[in-house]
């Protein structure tokens, strides 16, 4: 076996479950209100990627918690507000939402995130849409 070789296959063992494939990732979210004219397309930054998991053989045998799974997500939030266009008077039309700074490989937290993934598609648009850049 060469020296590289070896190396290369030390150095991935040793740093391969910090170097995850967790991190920001750009996302479009649409965002309406029933009482107002337009639908706002907003660019933003999400957590997206692969994390290292392990499969227990023994579930019976082990506590609960020792079965979870790490998931990508947010290390880092902040929240940024937009106004939905074509909002009528007596509407507040501010939206706030998060955007990703950094990610990390962790337990899924359910106060701030989606833990389940659906297979139905409802990021869209029912009004005419508006493009935001933050």
């Amino acid at each position: 076996m060469s020296p590289f070789f070896l190396l290369s296959l030390l150095f991935g063992l040793a740093f391969g479950r910090t170097a995850s494939l967790c991190a920001p990732s750009e996302y479009v979210i649409h965002v309406e209100k029933r009482e107002c004219a337009y639908c706002l397309a907003i660019n933003t930054t999400i957590c997206a990627g692969f994390c290292m998991t392990r499969d227990s053989n023994g579930k019976k045998l082990l506590l609960r918690s020792a079965l979870s799974q790490n998931v990508c997500t947010y290390k880092e939030i902040l929240y940024q507000t937009v106004l939905i266009p074509g909002c009528p008077l007596h509407i507040i039309p501010y939206y706030s939402y998060p955007v990703a700074v950094s990610c990390k490989c962790g337990k899924c937290n359910t106060d701030y995130s989606d833990c389940v993934h659906e297979k139905v598609r409802t990021n869209y648009c029912t009004k005419p849409q508006k493009l935001c850049n933050m």
